[in-house]
């Protein structure tokens, strides 16, 4: 009888547990999904996050930052640098044909 009464303590702090973790991934839900819509209303808080997370990690002396940068930020720095590339070249003549 004991047995019995203590499984079924057992099991009933398991489910106690369980419903704890759930309701604490719910609500890590929730803030995840207001601070998706923050940042959607908002990009500078994106940037910022983005700048307080690298501050954390450069608290580390001995850590390596992969620093990602947006293609789109690169674009038009690519877009100079071809455009100064064609004025530096010499007009093409065209194709030469054999004599």
């Amino acid at each position: 009888m004991k047995r019995a009464m203590a499984r079924q303590a057992e099991a009933e702090r398991e489910k106690r547990a369980k419903i704890i973790h759930a309701e604490g991934e719910f609500q890590a839900a929730q803030q995840l999904l207001e601070a998706a819509r923050l940042i959607a209303t908002e990009p500078s808080a994106l940037q910022l996050r983005y700048l307080q997370t690298l501050t954390e990690i450069s608290v580390e002396k001995n850590s390596t930052i992969i620093f990602p940068l947006p293609i789109d930020l690169l674009s038009p720095l690519l877009d100079i640098v071809r455009s100064q590339a064609g004025k530096s070249r010499p007009p093409s003549t065209g194709p030469t044909s054999p004599a």
